[in-house]
């Protein structure tokens, strides 16, 4: 029963997590957009009243018209609208999700026993506190730059070693696929922690500035705008390479490489390249900026470069005897049958009777030959020639 409830809380906390993201992503997408295609208004009541840039845009057979103030406006009409739960619910979700399947589970998910033995209790406690020391690191080289010149270059530069070390790291530590997964929660907790602790606070000031009725100084309150610009910046950086690490429990050929760390990081910085062209294109449109086009071809070819690397080199043939059911059954029997067996049935996959291999006979290749992410971290030792056999045999028709 725990199973199977664990499989209900999975499913539905991945769903809420994927949706709740999707609209934090795309409200940071549209608002970055915005920010980089405003132009200053011409109608002068409009530089008036404070405003620094306008746009017009077609969607949904409407006509829209935002308008960006310089500093703040005079008066706020209407409602207000914030934009913070999508931040707050796509943490809390995806925290919720770690939880249940990492922590929870432990021994099956967190810990391979090959890259450390350790306690569960211990392995999670380091897992935490590195999402805390994450945004540490991060938070307190903002600080220490400010917005001092060329302090996004020292700032590049830091995240880029910590990034490194977080890669190198966490592999060092945990399973390969809990890794790549812990580095991305590391980075989505310093996004979320940027929305709570500058982002919306400062907003929250300003706006109670203005609605006071006092009177107030603009010139004290611009630092909470540019606070919040230059962190709503960060996050749309961050964006494409935590959505990579999020997804990598399908990447099974590249968090059981051995130099999976490295793999890691440089798909996440091939993330953040292509991340780059696309926010410099809108000011290129705007010629307020050159031609962005080498993040792009960097990005590209380090993943067209990692392609190439990672090919398959075609063995020797080598003449083998063909492999029988009952072979199979043996391997199976040793090797997965202990997580889809009569005790635990992970997945709702049992694999211990002749039918059920048969008609499970795609999924067994797939996962322990194609993917080779199964067994869960080689909890159960299965070799490379016993997942040769697997292979021989699917491959001649996986006959009984």
């Amino acid at each position: 029963m725990e199973t199977y409830l664990l499989e209900w809380a999975n499913l539905l906390l991945r769903w809420v997590h994927v949706i709740t993201a999707i609209a934090w992503i795309g409200s940071s997408f549209y608002f970055v957009f915005l920010d980089s295609n405003l132009i200053p208004p011409e109608d002068a009541s409009l530089r008036d009243k404070g405003v620094a840039g306008e746009m017009w845009a077609v969607h949904g057979g409407g006509f829209y018209n935002p308008q960006k103030y310089l500093g703040q406006p005079g008066r706020i009409h209407g409602k207000l609208h914030w934009f913070y739960w999508e931040s707050y619910s796509t943490w809390l979700s995806g925290f919720a999700l770690f939880s249940v399947l990492y922590l929870w589970n432990a021994n099956t998910f967190l810990i391979d026993q090959r890259v450390m033995a350790w306690a569960p209790l211990s392995a999670g406690a380091v897992a935490l506190g590195l999402l805390l020391a994450f945004w540490l690191v991060y938070d307190l080289t903002c600080r220490w730059v400010g917005f001092r010149q060329r302090g996004e270059l020292w700032l590049g530069g830091v995240m880029l070693i910590t990034v490194a070390l977080a890669c190198w790291g966490t592999n060092q530590l945990f399973a390969g696929r809990a890794a790549f997964l812990l580095v991305g929660a590391m980075m989505a907790t310093a996004m979320s922690a940027n929305v709570l602790v500058w982002i919306i606070p400062g907003q929250r000031k300003v706006v109670a500035a203005m609605t006071s009725g006092q009177p107030y100084d603009v010139q004290a309150l611009a630092i909470h705008g540019q606070r919040g610009k230059q962190r709503s910046v960060h996050n749309t950086y961050f964006t494409l390479p935590v959505v990579f690490a999020m997804l990598s429990n399908h990447y099974g050929f590249l968090y059981a490489h051995p130099m999976r760390w490295l793999l890691l990081l440089l798909m996440m910085m091939a993330g953040a390249l292509i991340r780059q062209f696309f926010v410099q294109r809108h000011a290129w449109h705007l010629q307020r900026a050159a031609n962005p086009w080498p993040f792009a071809a960097v990005g590209v070819l380090l993943i067209v470069g990692m392609v190439v690397a990672l090919r398959p080199v075609p063995a020797s043939p080598v003449s083998q005897a063909p492999v029988g059911f009952a072979q199979v059954q043996a391997i199976v029997a040793q090797r997965c049958v202990s997580c889809h067996g009569p005790q635990v049935q992970m997945k709702n996959i049992r694999l211990d009777s002749p039918e059920a291999l048969l008609g499970h006979a795609q999924a067994v290749y797939q996962q322990a030959v194609v993917l080779q992410q199964m067994p869960m971290n080689n909890a159960t030792g299965i070799t490379p020639q016993e997942r040769q056999a697997l292979a021989s045999w699917f491959e001649a028709g996986a006959q009984p």
